[in-house]
């Protein structure tokens, strides 16, 4: 028993038991894991070391960030109307930049709730955060950034945008760097200014009004939350052109605010719910100031040159935005409604349309893609068309049904047996407007076919007392024609020149009641300065001997020739010079008398400017002062007061004139104006050239001088019935109602030097007799057709 058990025990005992053949292989193991993890921390260490080494050797090649200490936006031209609005933006890059302090919390919540919840936790990396992206990117099996804003900055400003390993190793790097040289407000502050948002909008601040015509101020929750998306890619998410994925993501940010408790329940409950409103068509200028910002813009350029465009000048005109708008809105209904009595030229071109109805909406917005609205007059593909109903599409998709009263402008292009090149078919391409009719039914939209006009116009609106501008407008449509009408057109003024030879007139002796002869006139080669010469009156009628006043009134030709002759040629074109007119664009001859020279509509509103204020020539003033970025004042234009300048007219000449230009507007071929405006304060004259080639009107009140002009680029008639009182003189009438909504009516009181003898007035030295009563001398113009006896009748000599 003891052998055994003593046997069993040695046979069990660790010391005498056989070695398994596992053994050493798991000794083999061991010690091979032991060197591996030696060998694996050797290598840690080592590359630690080399990275550390990489990190100190590459920290001081680092880029100089003094861009960012000293951060200098590269900042647009602003032009700024007088209260304030945004009339233009010139540069490449649009940025309003704003210090941190003025850029709503909520803007900033968003863009940290999307792209850095921790950016006031770290110090330029979120180690957390990349841990947080690294398991996502496994987990997801997708890609997840852990850029913070500081290393976005770091990017942005200093690196490619290449995915590799070095350019992230200098992103961190400069990020720390970026944090030990300037405060994180400061960091979030160049990050919201200088961030690339789509459509040339840098900064939040811009990308606001680029998206949604508004100050970053007004932004509501869902707004900042679409502007936030942008960043990580703005032509990705842009709202416009890709609403659907953009509003995924701008709902995404809308929960992250939550998530990081930016917003509370009800705020995010509402905040998903809003329906955004986004800027009509994206445009430049929602103030229709295109021709106005451009001026400004040469302006400042002649004297900063490129530099214009980067160092984020303001120029603060003396525009008013809504005067601005009732203007751009004036000359535009005026050109158009004379476009309506245009033949019709046709639709603009024609597509062929699929059969196919799946095929069609795509098809409509590829061909509409080449002709862009222009403001209200739309573009649209016609999809049947007959002479009692046209039904079209717009660039929407949006089908339309034209009829009735929608068709009369293009009757010609639906008549059957009309000419096939301006045939409105399935598949052409025209014009439509909108116009929105109040019955008793209520309001009803109707359709109406139109077409591009091809007349320019121009208008400009000044005030006389200080030469500031009030409203420009250089033609129908910048887009189609940048050519500023308003300063560069220099047409024949017509009949709205004649009140400058009037106004020489008076000082010759001549009276308001001086009788003068509307009867027909003939001048040769010599007389005129080029071909012979048979004026008429715009009607081919003559009424004969009338007084000025009259004359003035009904715009007589013959009788504006009959003063001039009495003052003479030469006399009369050194006189026009008082009032800002340049003698060499009126040569001396007697067709000086129906305005057959040349001006601009600028230089006649400088020049009724001159009776407006008095007899004071002030040049008209676009530039009220001009700011840098941080608002302070580089240049103030003084404010120059019509008693302050020089007098080029006597008080007196211009109060005459008034009332002369006061009876237009009251009897004569202006007599809209007062009928229509109800207020008796109100001067000017009509103007229309031989063959109705430019229309003219130019007014004012004591306020505001304002003046329209219509015609072709090219000089060719406008119609035989139309006039400056017809075309132009409607578009003065609307812009004056709205100048003039809160202004009190103030006539002229009569200045020393004047008389008022049964009811006309007289200058006081010809009140007693001595002035011209009648102008009768007609030798040497005789017409051809007159009788001996008519001859005789007009050869006496002046009488005083």
């Amino acid at each position: 028993m003891s052998d055994a058990k003593n046997k069993t025990t040695r046979g069990h005992s660790p010391e005498s038991a056989p070695v398994t053949p596992s053994h050493p292989v798991l000794l083999l193991a061991g010690r091979s894991l032991a060197w591996l993890a030696g060998l694996l921390l050797a290598g840690c260490a080592g590359v630690l070391l080399l990275l550390a080494l990489g990190l100190a050797m590459a920290y001081p090649n680092l880029p100089d960030i003094s861009g960012l200490t000293d951060y200098r936006p590269k900042l647009p031209l602003r032009v700024l109307s007088a209260e304030g609005a945004l009339l233009g933006e010139f540069g490449e890059e649009r940025r309003n930049y704003l210090p941190v302090g003025q850029i709503p919390k909520v803007m900033q919540d968003a863009v940290l709730a999307i792209e850095d919840a921790r950016f006031y936790q770290h110090g330029g990396v979120d180690y957390l955060g990349v841990l947080r992206a690294g398991l996502a990117n496994v987990s997801e099996s997708r890609s997840q950034g852990a850029s913070t804003i500081t290393m976005q900055l770091a990017r942005n400003f200093y690196l490619s945008t290449e995915k590799t390993l070095t350019r992230k190793i200098y992103e961190i790097l400069l990020a720390l760097k970026i944090e030990s040289a300037l405060p994180k407000d400061k960091i979030l502050e160049i990050y919201m200014n200088q961030i690339f948002l789509g459509h040339r909008a840098y900064g939040f601040a811009a990308a606001s009004e680029v998206y949604f015509g508004k100050a970053l101020k007004d932004i509501t929750i869902a707004e900042a939350a679409m502007l936030a998306g942008l960043p990580k890619a703005p032509s990705a998410y842009n709202p416009i052109s890709n609403p659907r994925r953009a509003t995924l993501r701008q709902q995404y940010i809308i929960d992250r605010m939550l998530d990081n408790g930016f917003i509370n329940e009800e705020q995010h409950h509402a905040a998903k719910a809003e329906r955004l409103r986004y800027r009509p068509q994206m445009s430049e200028s929602t103030n229709h100031a295109e021709y106005v910002a451009e001026a400004a813009r040469q302006l400042i350029f002649n004297q900063y040159g490129d530099e214009a465009y980067s160092r984020g000048l303001n120029v603060h005109l003396t525009v008013r935005a809504d005067e601005q708008n009732a203007a751009y809105r004036a000359l535009r209904r005026g050109i158009l409604d004379y476009e309506r009595r245009q033949v019709y030229r046709g639709p603009e071109d024609y597509v062929d349309l699929p059969a196919d109805p799946k095929d069609l909406d795509t098809r409509i917005a590829e061909a509409l893609a080449d002709h862009p609205a222009n403001d209200e007059l739309l573009p649209a593909v016609v999809l049947e068309a007959g002479p009692k109903k046209v039904v079209a599409a717009l660039q929407s998709g949006d089908p339309i049904t034209i009829v009735a009263e929608g068709l009369k402008p293009a009757t010609s292009g639906l008549a059957e047996q009309g000419n096939p090149k301006t045939r409105i078919r399935r598949g052409a391409i025209i014009r439509v407007l909108k116009t929105v009719k109040t019955g008793k039914d209520g309001a009803k939209e109707e359709w109406t076919i139109t077409q591009l006009p091809e007349v320019e116009g121009a208008f400009i609106a000044m005030d006389p007392r200080s030469g500031n501008l009030r409203a420009m407008v250089g033609g129908f449509d910048y887009a189609k024609n940048k050519f500023n009408h308003a300063t560069q057109a220099w047409r024949q003024p017509g009949s709205s020149f004649k009140p400058f030879i009037y106004s020489a007139a008076l000082e010759k002796g001549l009276t308001p009641s001086t009788i003068v002869n509307d009867a027909p006139l003939f001048f040769s080669a010599a007389n005129t300065g080029s071909q012979p010469w048979e004026p008429k009156n715009y009607d081919g009628t003559f009424e004969g001997p009338m007084p000025l006043r009259r004359a003035l009134a009904r715009s007589k030709n013959m009788v504006s020739i009959r003063v001039l002759q009495s003052v003479g040629v030469h006399e009369a074109q050194a006189w026009l010079t008082r009032f800002g007119f340049e003698a060499d664009k009126h040569p001396a001859y007697l067709t000086m008398a129906l305005g057959a020279g040349s001006v601009t509509p600028m230089q006649m509103a400088q020049a009724y400017g001159v009776f407006a204020n008095g007899g004071h020539l002030l040049t008209p003033r676009l530039i009220a002062k001009l700011t840098d970025s941080q608002g302070r004042v580089l240049y103030e234009a003084p404010t120059p007061k019509a008693e302050d300048t020089p007098q080029v007219i006597e008080p007196r000449n211009a109060f005459l004139m008034n009332s002369l230009l006061q009876e237009v507007t009251r009897s004569g071929t202006a007599a809209k104006a007062q009928a229509q405006l109800k207020r008796p304060d109100l001067y000017g004259k009509t103007g229309t050239t031989n063959d109705s080639m430019d229309a003219w009107f130019a007014g004012f009140q004591r306020e505001v001088v304002a003046v329209v002009w219509i015609g072709y680029d090219q000089p060719r008639k406008l119609g035989s019935r139309e006039t400056g009182g017809g075309l132009s003189l409607p578009v003065w009438i609307e812009y004056m109602q709205y100048a003039l909504r809160n202004v009190p009516v103030s006539e002229y009181s009569a200045p020393e030097g004047v008389v008022n003898l049964n009811g006309e007035w007289y200058y006081d030295e010809f009140a007693g007799g001595n002035s011209v009563r009648e102008l009768s001398s007609d030798e040497g113009h005789m017409p051809q057709s007159a009788s001996e006896d008519e001859k005789k009748s007009i050869l006496d000599l002046f009488k005083r």
